[in-house]
């Protein structure tokens, strides 16, 4: 080949590579939907191969995107993975240890972050960050730990768990609406989002839809819970609730394609936490442990990516979960470094979104209560007190991902590996429960105590005209004994 013609396609080359670059870097930003089931097992979708339950959107919504079948939640119940999600950080960091913990303002979170960038931001649902147990209530306009405090400029939002015909609260002016609860919040989600695209100047939209399905109370219609007449009634109304869940999917990605944003959406959907151990078949897909465990049961859940300007369809193997949420948003976005609360548990999963890379490199750790796990690679240790530090189980999961046999005695080498590393993560994560990772060195005084809100004086005056509402009436009614606080 001659001199100049190859020296022309060199510069042919660099130029192309050149605009390439450019058109890159001048692409607007995605919007960002964040969904989450509520107890969602994960075994529960039709693409996993449940035996009944029939999910078609979110069956097409894996079959269009990345589909992790080793998701992680935060934590075994509901608030520690939505801390999680919010901060990229084991949810003890930021002092959610269990369900109705508070998640402290000195957390940096990705509303916030979004929102400094250029991003509106909105939550629709279930929040559970506040510090209250109970039954989902409206979330009042002086709560000092709304959605807003976080950084979401809109908010349609409830305490916790709430099912059909739900008080909602908007920015804490309080709605009942009509209808199921999924279907009412990706409606209005979708509101939001294009009422923002229509706005001068156009913003792009980070947008949280948690639901409150399928979590009890359970309360499907007729005609959702009509395929699964044959099961006990708890069972037909609790995968009547997943019909309904999977029905609003498919309305929330037809609602992208009506807005003409489809391509350049990232549409990201888990659940909080494993499934139940009630219902049969398993919700949790034959998996050991179930809701509020550390065994795989209880932490691995659905996750799908869908991303179909930039994602390649495909399932991965690639271990992943909630904590990662933040990173891979920090880097899709391009936020600077600072955004995130040091030291950050997740990693970027955004080299995953076109080809498979490497294994995991770090570590996956879990707190609950004096409980923990970790997982590095294929092998987990699982310690009921992490504390003593006395006991510690060991499982491959390649080889028994059902955690039949531990393996502590056969493989003392890797066991005592595995036992120092989560040790350490361990006694960071109780610097970190210190306040030691803010500016101040500890943790400022104020944060909200866990506490059902049915017995606070700041709902009192709401609970005599709520004592007759379906959700709320075994809480509030005089002759009615209180149930048990579910998380």
């Amino acid at each position: 080949m001659r001199a100049p013609f190859r020296l022309f396609l060199i510069a042919a080359l660099n130029c192309s590579l050149w605009l390439a670059a450019a058109r890159a870097a001048a692409a607007p930003r995605p919007h960002i939907v964040l969904v989450m089931a509520d107890d969602m097992g994960w075994g529960q979708t039709g693409y996993i191969g449940h035996p009944f339950l029939k999910t078609p959107h979110l069956d097409a919504m894996a079959a269009a995107g990345l589909r992790f079948d080793r998701f992680y939640s935060g934590g075994a119940t509901c608030s520690p993975t939505r801390a999680s999600v919010l901060t990229g950080r084991t949810p003890d960091r930021g002092g959610v240890q269990e369900h109705g913990y508070a998640l402290r303002l000195q957390e940096k979170t990705i509303p916030r972050a979004l929102r400094a960038a250029g991003y509106a931001t909105g939550h629709f649902g279930k929040w559970h960050l506040n510090g209250y147990r109970g039954p989902g209530a409206p979330i009042l306009a002086g709560d000092t730990h709304s959605p807003g405090a976080f950084g979401f400029d809109e908010w349609l939002s409830v305490t916790n768990f709430f099912d059909r015909d739900p008080i909602l609260s908007r920015r804490g002016k309080f709605e009942e609406h009509k209808g199921d609860s999924s279907e009412i919040i990706v409606r209005e989600a979708l509101a939001f989002i294009g009422k923002s695209r229509a706005s001068a100047p156009a913003k792009p939209t980070f947008s949280v839809i948690w639901f409150g399905s399928p979590h009890s109370p359970y309360g499907a219609s007729d005609a959702d819970r009509a395929a699964f007449a044959s099961q006990p009634a708890a069972s037909q109304h609790h995968h009547g609730e997943l019909v309904a869940m999977d029905r609003s999917i498919g309305a929330l990605r037809q609602g992208l394609r009506d807005l003409g944003i489809a391509q350049d959406t990232l549409l990201w959907f888990c659940s909080d936490n494993g499934g139940l151990p009630e219902f049969r078949p398993s919700s949790v897909g034959g998996l050991r442990g179930n809701k509020n465990t550390l065994y795989e049961g209880g932490l691995r859940v659905p996750g799908i990516i869908e991303w179909p300007a930039v994602i390649k369809p495909r399932v991965t193997l690639h271990r992943a979960g909630a904590v990662d949420i933040f990173p891979t948003l920090a880097e899709v976005a391009g936020l600077p470094a600072e955004t995130l609360l040091r030291p950050i548990d997740g990693v970027s999963l955004r080299p995953l979104f076109a080809a498979e890379t490497t294994p995991r490199a770090k570590p996956l750790g879990f707190r609950q209560t004096r409980r923990a796990a970790w997982i590095d690679g294929n092998l987990k240790v699982v310690t009921p007190d992490v504390f003593a530090a006395q006991k510690f189980e060991l499982y491959d999961l390649a080889a028994d991902p059902l955690e039949a046999h531990d393996l502590a005695a056969d493989r003392p080498a890797e066991l005592a590996r595995l036992r120092a590393a989560l040790l350490a993560w361990h006694a960071g994560v109780e610097a970190s429960v210190a306040g030691k990772d803010y500016p101040e060195g500890r943790v400022n005084a104020g944060e909200p105590p866990p506490r059902s809100w049915y017995e606070t004086p700041e709902y009192a005056a709401y609970l005599a005209a709520w004592r007759a509402r379906p959700e709320f009436e075994p809480y509030l009614a005089p002759s009615a004994k209180k149930k048990k606080k579910q998380p």
